[in-house]
């Protein structure tokens, strides 16, 4: 809470600066300030540039596991969404990446099953990391300890 406080704050302080600030020859103005990665405030929806995983549930079945994930992407147009996630092992391995083919705009958060994914027996958790279709990985993420198989 705190965080998204913060970043409210340095937005609007960015705001007041590109209000205040004089405009080159060119006509923009610059305040060297840049918005924040992402954020759940509404009112910053398009200055969010990755989504938010924000729920997994694993289970085990047959020596791989399924993984339930919850994406928030307020963001997500035609042009512009979350369009996957991946399964990412402490060392960085990635055991398992599930792909989006379109947006979930009027599906928010949305949730969505990766089956079959192989971990190795000596890994106990795994990070789930969210994908936008055009900046790549970031945002909120979700480390969960695998269940026994």
């Amino acid at each position: 809470m705190v965080e998204v406080m913060l970043r409210v704050l340095v937005v609007a302080a960015a705001l007041v600066l590109v209000g205040c600030s004089s405009e080159s020859e060119s006509g923009s103005a610059e305040t060297g300030a840049s918005p924040p990665e992402h954020s759940t405030d509404d009112s910053l929806q398009d200055v969010q540039r990755y989504p938010d995983v924000i729920d997994v549930r694993v289970e085990s079945s047959g020596g791989t596991y399924s993984f339930e994930v919850t994406v928030s992407s307020p963001y997500d147009t035609p042009e512009r969404y979350a369009d996957g996630w991946r399964v990412v092992g402490p060392d960085g391995t990635v055991y398992g990446e599930h792909t989006l083919a379109h947006d979930h705009a009027n599906e928010q958060p949305f949730t969505r099953t990766q089956s079959g994914v192989d971990v190795p027996d000596d890994v106990d958790e795994v990070t789930i990391e969210g994908r936008d279709s055009e900046y790549g990985y970031g945002g909120s993420t979700m480390t969960v300890p695998l269940p026994d198989g």
